[in-house]
Order: C-alpha cells, then sequence, then structure tokens
C-alpha cells in the first residue's frame, strides 16, 4: 500500500507578490499562464456542475423533474479532477449520483438536462431520467441505479480492452456503500488477478444512503481494504480539485504503464441530502457545516486569488457563462418532444415483437 498523503507531481506555482494587509485583492489578474488558464478550467468545470445541480433543485421542486434524483453538490472536485486524466478513448462507468460525472465527461448540459426532463433528446432518449444518463459516443456506460451494479460492468470493459491489447483505462465511480457488497469484492479479486486496466475510483462521502461509514465498516480504511487485494491504493482529498487530478495522473500513467488496477479513496462529503425524498435527519447539522467550510469551488477560488489568477470580474464572468449554459439547457429541454405513446416498445422487445 504506498502512503495515505497523495505527493504533489506538479510544481507549485510561484505566488505572486503580497498584496499590501489594507488592499483587498479584488484586481484584474496578470498571471494568465497555463497553469493559471488549468486552474480557471477546473473552477469553471465545477460552477458548472454546482449550477447545474441548483437549478434541477428549483425544477424539481416545480414539478418539472420527477422520478428520484441524487445531488453531487460538494463533491465536484472528484469528477472533475478524475475526469481531466481520462482521454476519449476511456471509459467511465457511473453510480446513480452521476450528473457531475456527466458533465465533467463532456456530455452537454442539454442532453443531460432533456434527459432530466424525460424528453427525447436526452443523453438516454429521455427513458432513464436522473439515475440512467449513459452516452456511448463518450463512452460514459451509466448511470447504475443499483449500489456497486457499475462494477462488474467496469471489469468487463478494461477486460475486453487488456484482451485486445487497447492501451485505455475505465474508470469506475462508486460510494463508500460499495464495500459492503460482493460486487466490489468479487471485482476487486479479479481486476487484480487479471491486471486489469482499471482505475477504482471510490466516492466516499461519509454515509451510504443514511448510514455512517462507521456504522456498516468494521474498518474505516477503504484504501487500505483495497491493498489487499495486491493493487496499489491510497487515500486523497476529495475536497481539493487539484489534488484529485495529481492522483488520477499518477494512477492513470501507473495502470497505462501496465501496473494494473488502482484504487483511489476520495475522502469528500455531499451538502444535500441523499435524494429529494430524504429528510437528512441522520447528520449533525454542525458536522455539514465543518465540510462546508472545506467547499471544493471555494478553496479553488481562494487558491486562485492568493496566487493572483482570479479577480472578481473573472469570477462573475465565469457565474454569467455557467448561468447562460445552464438556462439555454432548460429552455432547449422546455421546448423538447415527449416520446410518442406508439415507439414506447422501441428497444424494449425484439424488432419483430415492435407494435407498428
Amino acid at each position: 500500500m504506498s502512503p495515505t498523503r497523495e505527493p504533489r507531481t506538479r510544481k507549485p506555482t510561484k505566488a505572486a507578490k503580497p498584496a499590501s494587509s489594507t488592499r483587498k485583492r479584488t484586481d484584474t489578474p496578470s498571471s494568465r499562464g497555463p497553469d493559471a488558464r488549468h486552474r480557471r478550467d477546473l473552477l469553471r468545470a465545477m460552477l458548472r456542475i454546482r449550477r447545474f445541480e441548483e437549478r434541477c433543485v428549483e425544477l424539481y421542486s416545480a414539478a418539472k423533474i420527477r422520478g428520484f434524483v441524487h445531488l453531487y453538490i460538494g463533491e465536484e472536485a472528484v469528477a472533475v479532477g478524475v475526469n481531466e486524466m481520462l482521454t476519449p478513448d476511456d471509459a467511465v462507468v457511473s453510480t446513480y449520483r452521476e450528473h457531475g460525472h456527466a458533465l465533467a465527461r463532456g456530455i452537454p448540459a442539454e442532453a443531460v438536462m432533456a434527459e432530466m426532463y424525460g424528453r427525447t433528446t436526452g443523453c438516454s432518449g429521455g427513458r432513464g431520467g436522473s439515475m440512467h444518463l449513459f452516452d456511448a459516443s463518450r463512452r460514459f456506460y451509466g448511470g447504475n441505479a443499483i449500489v456497486a451494479g457499475g462494477l462488474p460492468l467496469a471489469a468487463g470493459l478494461a477486460l475486453a480492452d487488456r484482451m485486445r491489447d487497447a492501451h485505455r483505462v475505465t474508470c469506475c465511480f462508486f460510494g463508500d456503500g460499495a464495500f459492503a457488497e460482493g460486487e466490489f469484492h468479487e471485482t476487486a479479486n479479479l481486476a487484480a488477478l487479471w491486471n486489469l486496466p482499471l482505475l477504482l475510483a471510490c466516492e466516499n462521502n461519509q454515509y451510504a444512503m443514511g448510514t455512517a461509514l462507521e456504522r456498516h465498516e468494521a474498518q474505516t480504511d477503504l484504501a487500505m481494504r483495497a491493498a489487499s487485494y495486491g493493487m496499489v491504493a491510497w487515500a486523497v482529498d476529495g475536497m481539493d480539485a487539484e489534488a484529485v487530478e495529481s492522483a488520477a495522473r499518477r494512477a492513470t500513467e501507473s495502470i497505462r504503464a501496465g501496473a494494473g488496477p488502482h484504487f483511489l479513496e476520495l475522502r469528500t462529503y455531499r451538502f444535500r441530502a441523499h435524494s429529494m425524498y430524504d429528510p437528512d435527519r441522520y447528520r449533525d447539522k454542525a458536522e455539514i457545516e465543518r465540510w462546508k467550510s472545506r467547499d471544493p469551488i471555494e478553496r479553488l477560488t481562494a487558491r486562485m486569488r492568493e496566487l493572483g489568477e482570479l479577480g472578481d470580474k473573472d469570477l462573475a464572468e465565469l457565474e454569467h457563462q455557467v448561468a447562460d449554459e445552464v438556462e439555454q439547457a432548460v429552455e432547449a429541454a422546455e421546448r423538447a418532444p415527449e416520446e410518442p405513446v406508439e415507439s414506447l416498445l422501441r428497444h424494449v422487445t425484439s424488432a419483430s415483437a415492435e407494435v407498428s
């Protein structure tokens, strides 16, 4: 097992000279180097997920979105940081809390929002809804509603790549609750046994639905448990986008070099309840506030301000761009058609059995 603290692989950016103690840093940044631009991209990607989901809350309350909705708010650094290290040829397998993964993967906000509405222009044709986002063209294979259900699928994709000698990575996102399911242990064992090019990205948000980690796992060091299967595993600060990206870089480079499966325990926290139906009575409010003080968006914003890379105008511009994109997605979903009753059996039965 490798160390639990992920070493930073990127050379630290040289900080700008500190401003006068009486002056607030709100000026336009002078630094526009590649690191500054990259951090801006990370921030925009996280803002995009956050604002998209906040809009979904409003639409759900207005009964525009129906069914189960599981929000990713608070965990944005994980999806954004990991996806930065994946190529278009890699595969992603996700959970039912997958809006952030889908957006970070590059699925257009319009296609995701239309799917939330159940419209035909959605990425799953309006048939999957919130829990079943899917886009084969981007190798995004769900949106799986069963806890740990995506793990065997991810192992199969990775096995296919290994058998074809394709230098690709399959990344499987799953929560800490998956450790209580046999699918995780079966997948981890076979992945290590067969040396599969698989990145197991465990989003440890401290709760399996409404059950705290220490109440459902005797050993709460999940990285250590994963390492027992003979794979490289370590824990990462999942509230820091750059730390996640650094860990994902190290893992994916090693996997592509033939080192077999890697496991990242991404320690994060969801700020909202398990789902929109959940009254969230199992968590202490003070605990939620403690985690909110580590908000990944605010942390990266503060870091960029300190480095002189982000001013008030820059942040306002990013917020404006994201707000426009989200509203355009809502408007497009409102205009999109619903599936006609005549085609409801399409993709359900074989062609010979379809009703014309």
